[in-house]
């Protein structure tokens, strides 16, 4: 099973730059998009080259802002819309489908802000996942979290860690957090397999940036445990144009 997830930063400017021949090439089971800008209705004519999915919207109240999207293959067994929280619902960030026992939580967390503004809410939204996270293990099901979460964990997540310490997304209070998903039965996918430096997923607009990746690695897939032994492969595609973030993703075994 091939899931892969991007924050596509607008989806429809993605879909003007290549999106759709992305998906092609690809052939996803599942693809989970973030930041996706728009409503269903905004798009609908590109969609059209989505014939062979199940499409699952959950946009964000405010025009233009946030929101996210996931695309399966077959039909899920049930769809959970956002997390019951209204304060972060009206903003469209999570999408959950079951199949079977299988749940796929597609997220894209909040952004502290550079005056780290939000950041108090941003870590209320991570606790509330993290919650959700439980209450799915709790029922037996198997949990797979994937998404922008707007969090370089460590200073290997990063191309330049000390001129970032106070800035938002490597805050210590973000760091901790995602110490407390990990040490709760979850795994970065990619991590545990790639210990090398230099495996980033996003980069400034800046000219010149990207082509010396200078990057962060804020987008993640992770996985409870036992579900992590049946990860095949987990991947970015730093390639794929299109956004200012890449592709991420895994090839699970079924």
């Amino acid at each position: 099973m091939k899931i892969l997830s991007w924050n596509v930063n607008g989806i429809r400017a993605c879909f003007r730059k290549g999106l759709l021949s992305w998906v092609q090439i690809e052939v996803p089971d599942l693809l989970c998009l973030q930041e996706i800008r728009a409503h269903r209705e905004q798009v609908e004519a590109e969609l059209q080259g989505f014939s062979d999915y199940y499409a699952f919207w959950n946009p964000a109240r405010r025009p233009g802002y946030s929101g996210v999207a996931t695309f399966s293959r077959r039909p899920p067994d049930s769809v959970h819309v956002g997390l019951g929280r209204p304060e972060f619902d009206v903003e469209g960030r999570v999408l959950t489908l079951e199949f079977g026992s299988l749940s796929v939580v597609n997220a894209y967390f909040p952004n502290s802000q550079r005056t780290h503004a939000r950041l108090p809410y941003k870590l209320a939204f991570c606790q509330a996942m993290l919650d959700w996270l439980k209450t799915l293990r709790a029922k037996g099901q198997s949990v797979l979290l994937c998404g922008d979460y707007n969090i370089a964990h460590r200073e290997i997540d990063l191309r330049n860690p000390r001129e970032n310490q106070d800035n938002a997304g490597f805050l210590p209070e973000e760091r901790a957090w995602m110490d407390q998903l990990l040490g709760s039965g979850f795994v970065d996918t990619f991590r545990s397999r790639c210990p090398e430096p230099g495996h980033y997923t996003w980069w400034s607009n800046r000219k010149g940036v990207r082509e010396k990746n200078i990057g962060w690695r804020i987008d993640y897939v992770t996985a409870d445990e036992d579900l992590d032994t049946r990860v095949r492969q987990s991947f970015h595609q730093p390639d794929v144009m299109g956004s200012d973030h890449c592709p991420v993703g895994v090839l699970l075994d079924t």
